[in-house]
Formats: structure tokens, sequence, C-alpha cells
């Protein structure tokens, strides 16, 4: 099948296969840039022209978890942070002003941040601020999910990493892709606007599986994917072990997710500016309309360190994003106003 074929089709909305994923993820060429071009048009006409500025705070990098490739795992012996309540709200009163209008509240699977006080948090950040709010804390069970729904929470963010089960089960001890899916479904199910995503290029990883990656992650009905590349981190088991991929494929991974998810969300995730300055703008050019400062308070900023390299960790959000507002005012393009809800919700009346 030729790849204006393969628009065509998706264009109808027809399910694409295996193969014609990869087809799409060894484009070269020509035909590259037509991918891109395709993608960026996709997102203009189905997503416009808003880029909706999300800020991360990372409030903890305490983690029961040892994922081998995680630069917070249990296991790794490093300086341990937990930002105070106080602390995190006063970043949240300060967000709006700046642009933000939705906040992330990130961290390692960290029992300190209960049930309770995170949904104390959450209600707080409502009634003190115009700001939705997304948590990204991993795991946890439906009782607390549901919980945390009802104090406010809008969005959850948890990646599934990789759909092929043995990576998973390898680069993940303690616990399996069936527990994380489960989680998924449980929010979905409530009517959390979910969110989920994958590694590009994680050891053993093939195109194949890549491709599989997009085409499950396309499935799940997300209201945002989140994708990034597998970076070697010096702590780690997988400290020594390089990413399968050239760096172009993690741009096609980006573009091909916003031919298959019309009106989902996606980030340019600050994790492709670690292996490529400028990445993250590039992304926006190919079909990415979510941008994500980093807004957790510089006396902790270095010790979250998920990957090495980590980009502007020096930097104020306010510098962020004024840097990002100039160059995106010279593309046509602007800071979105409101959450920046889930289309597909909204197109469907919930």
């Amino acid at each position: 099948m030729t790849t204006e074929e393969i628009f065509r089709n998706i264009d109808a909305d027809t399910p694409l296969r295996l193969a014609e994923v990869v087809q799409l993820l060894v484009a070269e060429g020509s035909l590259l840039r037509l991918l891109y071009e395709k993608a960026d048009t996709v997102r203009r006409e189905c997503m416009g022209n808003d880029v909706f500025l999300r800020g991360i705070i990372e409030i903890s990098n305490h983690c029961r978890n040892d994922c081998l490739y995680c630069g917070i795992r249990r296991s790794r012996a490093q300086e341990r942070y937990r930002i105070p309540d106080e602390e995190i709200l006063g970043v949240c009163r300060k967000l709006p002003a700046s642009g933000v209008t939705t906040v992330v509240l990130q961290g390692g699977e960290d029992e300190y941040f209960s049930r309770e006080r995170i949904g104390q948090l959450v209600e707080r950040i409502h009634r003190e601020t115009t700001l939705a709010v997304t948590l990204s804390l991993g795991e946890r069970d439906a009782k607390t999910y549901r919980f945390w729904r009802s104090q406010g929470m809008d969005r959850y963010f948890m990646r599934f990493e990789t759909s092929h089960g043995n990576l998973f089960k390898t680069a993940h001890p303690d616990s399996t892709l069936a527990q994380r899916l489960q989680c998924l479904t449980v929010l979905h199910d409530m009517g959390v606007q979910t969110g989920s995503g994958f590694l590009i290029g994680l050891p053993g990883e093939t195109i194949e599986d890549l491709a599989a990656d997009i085409l499950f992650c396309s499935r799940l009905e997300l209201d945002m994917i989140g994708v990034g590349p597998f970076i070697p981190h010096p702590g780690t088991p997988y400290s020594c072990v390089k990413n399968p991929f050239d760096l172009e494929i993690v741009f096609k991974a980006v573009a091909v997710l916003r031919l298959l998810n019309k009106r989902c969300h996606i980030p340019a995730t600050t994790a492709f500016d670690a292996v490529a300055p400028g990445s993250r703008l590039r992304l926006l050019q190919q079909g990415a309309n979510v941008f994500m400062p980093n807004a957790t308070p510089p006396a902790y900023r270095g010790h979250y360190e998920l990957y090495p390299g980590k980009p502007g960790v020096d930097l104020s959000l306010e510098e962020s994003v004024s840097g990002l507002q100039q160059q995106l005012t010279a593309q046509g393009r602007h800071f979105g106003i409101g959450p920046g809800e889930a289309t597909r919700l909204r197109d469907k009346g919930k």
C-alpha cells in the first residue's frame, strides 16, 4: 500500500494494520516530509492552533518501585525530597499569571502522599485557583481514584510504557502490565480524563513493537497521549543499554500518533529536548499541541532525575513561557485559554 493510500484510510478513519504503521515509521525523504505535514494539518483541523500550558510540579522523588530504567527507583542512592503541601499550593496560586491553565502533580509512588493528603490538595487547588488538576502518581486502588475524583481531580496520567508483556515484566519488577491497564480502565470508566503513553526504545524493542504500542495506545480511547525516548540513566541497571532507534523515529512516532488520534491532546514532552535541544518546538509543528513547563521549585528540580540531562532545570517558569510565546507567535500559534478539556469527551457531549 502506498503512503497516499494509507493517508486516505486515515482520513476515512479506517483502522491501520501493523505493517502500515511500520511503513510510516520507516518513511524517509519526501514521504517523511509528507508525514509531518499531514500530522500538522490534522492537528490544526482537529485541535486548532491553541497550545495549552500544563505546569508540572514534581512533588516527591520517593518511590516504592524499582523500575530498571528510572532515575528515582527505590534502590538508587540519592537525595530524596517531598515538597510541603503549603509550598505546592503557593506554586499553584502563581501559575495562572503565567498562562498555565492546568497543574500536573507528578511524583513517584510515594505513600506519604496518601489518599487523604492528595485529596485535600486537589480540593484546595480548585478552591483557591482557576486551575484544572491532573494527577500523575502511579498505580493506586480504585477507592483512592474515586476519592480524588470526588475532590475535583480532572485528569489522571499514567503511561503503560510498553504493550509488550515480556518487556514490561523485565523493566518493572514491582508491577504487571495487567495491573497498569486495570488502573487505566478504572479511571476511564469513572469518567476521568485519562492519559497514557509509552517509552520509545526500551531495550529489546523492535520497530514492530513500537508500531504495536502506537496501535494499542490508539485503541484505549485516551484523552492525552504522552510519549518520550528511552534515555539510559547511569544510576540504573539499564545504564549501558542504548536506545535501539535513531532520533528521527521518536518524531515519526508522535506524527503517527496524531494521525490515529485526531482529537487527543499530545504534549511535546521535556525528554525530547534532552536528546535534541529545540525538539519540543519542532514537535509542535508535527502534531503536538500541549507544552508542559516545569513549575517545580528550583531547590528540588535537580533531584527529580528520571533520566540524565534534563533540560531547563535552571530556567524559571516565566523564562520558559516567555521564550515559547515568542516562538509560537512566529508560527501563528497562541496559548490556549481555559483548562483545555478533552475534545473526545466534549464531542460526545459528556
